[in-house]
Protein backbone atom coordinates (compact mmCIF):
# COMPACT_ATOMS: atom_id res chain seq x y z
CA UNK A 1 0.00 0.00 0.00
CA UNK A 2 1.58 3.15 -0.80
CA UNK A 3 -0.04 6.31 0.30
CA UNK A 4 1.10 9.48 0.77
CA UNK A 5 1.28 10.18 4.43
CA UNK A 6 1.06 14.43 3.69
CA UNK A 7 -2.48 13.37 2.18
CA UNK A 8 -3.58 11.37 5.20
CA UNK A 9 -4.66 12.70 8.97
CA UNK A 10 -2.45 11.16 11.66
CA UNK A 11 -5.47 8.96 12.88
CA UNK A 12 -6.32 8.15 9.17
CA UNK A 13 -2.16 7.10 8.89
CA UNK A 14 -2.14 5.81 12.01
CA UNK A 15 -5.47 3.32 11.19
CA UNK A 16 -3.80 2.25 8.27
CA UNK A 17 -0.18 1.34 10.04
CA UNK A 18 -1.54 -0.57 13.20
CA UNK A 19 -3.62 -2.44 10.88
CA UNK A 20 -1.18 -3.64 7.86
CA UNK A 21 0.69 -5.00 11.19
CA UNK A 22 -2.26 -6.75 12.27
CA UNK A 23 -2.45 -8.24 9.00
CA UNK A 24 0.97 -8.84 8.41
CA UNK A 25 1.24 -10.75 12.05
CA UNK A 26 -1.72 -12.76 11.09
CA UNK A 27 -0.85 -13.88 7.70
CA UNK A 28 2.60 -15.00 9.31
CA UNK A 29 1.01 -17.21 11.86
CA UNK A 30 -1.98 -18.34 9.69
CA UNK A 31 0.62 -19.86 6.91
CA UNK A 32 2.14 -21.89 10.00
CA UNK A 33 5.75 -19.85 9.75
CA UNK A 34 6.10 -20.04 13.65
CA UNK A 35 8.84 -22.50 14.50
CA UNK A 36 7.54 -23.10 17.79
CA UNK A 37 4.52 -22.60 20.13
CA UNK A 38 6.81 -19.80 22.02
CA UNK A 39 6.58 -17.90 18.68
CA UNK A 40 2.92 -18.44 18.39
CA UNK A 41 2.57 -17.03 21.54
CA UNK A 42 4.76 -14.40 20.88
CA UNK A 43 2.58 -13.23 17.37
CA UNK A 44 -0.50 -13.62 19.19
CA UNK A 45 0.79 -10.90 21.97
CA UNK A 46 1.88 -8.85 19.37
CA UNK A 47 -1.56 -8.81 17.38
CA UNK A 48 -3.28 -8.39 20.88
CA UNK A 49 -1.35 -5.65 21.57
CA UNK A 50 -2.25 -3.77 18.18
CA UNK A 51 -5.85 -4.66 17.96
CA UNK A 52 -5.86 -2.90 21.57
CA UNK A 53 -3.28 0.50 20.17
CA UNK A 54 -6.40 0.62 17.31
CA UNK A 55 -9.36 0.32 19.47
CA UNK A 56 -7.36 3.04 21.51
CA UNK A 57 -7.16 4.86 18.53
CA UNK A 58 -10.56 4.80 17.18
CA UNK A 59 -11.91 5.61 20.46
CA UNK A 60 -10.00 8.54 20.75
CA UNK A 61 -10.94 9.88 17.10
CA UNK A 62 -15.06 8.72 17.80
CA UNK A 63 -14.72 11.16 21.16
CA UNK A 64 -13.18 13.68 19.39
CA UNK A 65 -15.24 13.82 16.56
CA UNK A 66 -18.30 14.20 18.85
CA UNK A 67 -17.32 17.40 20.39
Amino acid sequence: MNIASKELSLSEHMKIKLRTLMNDHADHMSTGACKDFSEYQKMAGIIEGLALAERELLDFVQRNLEK
